[in-house]
């Protein structure tokens, strides 16, 4: 029987893979779909992100993570879920559906009315699966996770390669999130056994009602947070698409290479947190500090490397994948890459908060920061696309000192622990890629350049960790060989 420490591993283990296999698939159609389609072409898709996001964000309302936080959630908890997400997102749907002609008149792009009805369908369909991916999630069933999602990239990206190919342009995108949608329904029916039954009580969704009412509202800031660059660009460079295309090109990168973090802590940080809360009795600010710092020093230990290593190759990385005409996006890829290293430890801290059912605080943090960025932005639009994404980028390393204010208050974990547990790997990694950057100047090839600076990269960073004896490194593997890991 596995106990709480190994069932952590093996649900990182799982999700690192899941998130590698993901961000490595994405970046192969992501390079190949660059090539194919230019800038202005991209634009479409990226202004209406925003109204998919926060549909998706409607339609679970809250309760998928609310089940995730229950100690044993019933069959009947999944059926109420089940069936409340398919009601609330054909309601959804029918509304975008008939908002769609003004969506197109706000961006003055008339493709946008068919484009954003059919891009509309995708968190329709994935309403269907929402219950069976907080049953995988619950139950960290990661392996299962894994193979899903890959099964859904490869099948959605072949399809979306193909339409390109063929000249279909930003409706090759379009089918590319449908098509990912539908196979993630499947694929989450055929693993998990629990199916949904005709007989609808609503009484879980009441019972939880204000907990995922506030992950809900939390959701859609998080949403806005995350597209409202892209958003307000749409809206002020709408007659100069290629400025929005090459942000969005920079942000898909940036967000991409820090989900391979984030994606696999979400994975297990809820339900581990949860667990850990439940075990600790009279030792329960121990076993949770425990828990939350290892977590924290996973996440800087690949965080760190991987973003900072990206910020180093986003020229050469650029020009050798999708070619010179997306050159005008690696400053904003190289400024948001700084940023991005920061990113997943939010994904540790919303964890932590919700595992202590205080939801509303994950809220107000959140809307916060979203009412400070929109003031940023107000301030710094005039200024330029880069002046915008620089203030962006440090208001969101500066605004997770908040959190960890709140995370103190809850389960007792100090700044100064955090900061022993992660700026040594972001010293590590900034100085490591200043000197690779320092050393490789002179190669003038692109494509050598990026191939010897990723392999020095990956090769001294842990020729440094086993120098300096970091357990991290030690347990990482350990796992790998199949041993037990050690306290």
């Amino acid at each position: 029987m596995e106990n709480l420490k190994e069932r952590t591993a093996r649900g990182l283990f799982w999700g690192v893979l899941n998130s590698g296999a993901t961000q490595v698939l994405n970046v192969v159609i992501g390079i190949l779909l660059g090539r194919m389609i230019a800038p202005a072409e991209w634009a479409p898709i990226g202004m209406i992100a925003i109204f998919s996001a926060i549909a998706g964000n409607l339609q679970s309302s809250g309760f998928s993570t609310a089940i995730v936080n229950m100690k044993q959630p019933t069959d009947n908890d999944y059926n109420a879920v089940f069936w409340f997400n398919i009601l609330m997102s054909a309601g959804i749907y029918l509304i975008l559906f008939m908002a769609a002609p003004w969506i197109a008149l706000f961006f003055e792009q008339p493709c946008l009315t068919d484009l954003s009805r059919f891009i509309f369908l995708a968190f329709f369909i994935s309403s269907f699966g929402i219950s069976t991916n907080a049953y995988m999630t619950k139950n960290m069933m990661n392996k299962e996770i894994t193979v899903v999602n890959t099964c859904a990239l490869i099948c959605s990206g072949i399809v979306a390669v193909i339409l390109a190919f063929n000249g279909f342009s930003y409706w090759s995108l379009a089918w590319q999130q449908v098509v990912n949608a539908l196979i993630l329904v499947i694929g989450r029916f055929f693993y998990v056994h629990w199916r949904p039954t005709t007989r609808i009580d609503f009484a879980p969704i009441r019972k939880t009602w204000k907990f995922a009412m506030n992950i809900l509202v939390t959701m859609v800031i998080n949403t806005l947070n995350n597209n409202i660059l892209t958003f307000i660009f749409g809206k002020l460079f709408a007659r100069t698409p290629q400025v929005v295309g090459n942000f969005f090109q920079a942000f898909k990168w940036n967000t991409m290479a820090y989900q391979l973090v984030s994606g696999s802590i979400e994975q297990v940080a809820q339900p581990v947190l949860v667990e850990a809360r439940g075990e600790r009795l009279e030792a329960r600010d121990e076993q949770e500090i425990r828990v939350f710092r290892k977590m924290l020093r996973f996440t800087a230990f690949l965080a760190f490397p991987a973003m900072f290593g990206l910020s180093l190759v986003a020229d050469e990385f650029i020009l050798s994948t999708i070619g010179p005409k997306w050159e005008a996006c690696v400053p904003l890829l190289r400024i948001l890459c700084i940023g991005g290293a920061f990113m997943p430890f939010y994904s540790l801290y919303k964890n932590l908060i919700i595992s202590q059912g205080r939801s509303d605080i994950n809220m107000w943090l959140n809307i916060s920061q979203i009412i400070l960025q929109m003031v940023l932005i107000f301030l710094t639009y005039r200024h330029g696309i880069i002046i915008v994404v620089s203030a962006y980028t440090l208001l969101n390393i500066v605004w997770l000192i908040t959190w960890q204010w709140f995370a103190k208050r809850l389960i007792g974990v100090r700044l100064w622990d955090v900061c022993k547990d992660t700026i040594p790997f972001a010293l590590i990694s900034g100085v490591l890629m200043a000197v690779i950057g320092w050393l490789t100047g002179g190669i003038s090839n692109s494509y050598l350049l990026l191939l010897v600076r990723m392999v020095l990269a990956v090769v001294l960073y842990a020729i440094i960790m086993k120098l300096l004896r970091v357990k991290m490194m030690d347990d990482c593997i350990q796992y790998l060989k199949g041993k037990k890991i050690k306290e």
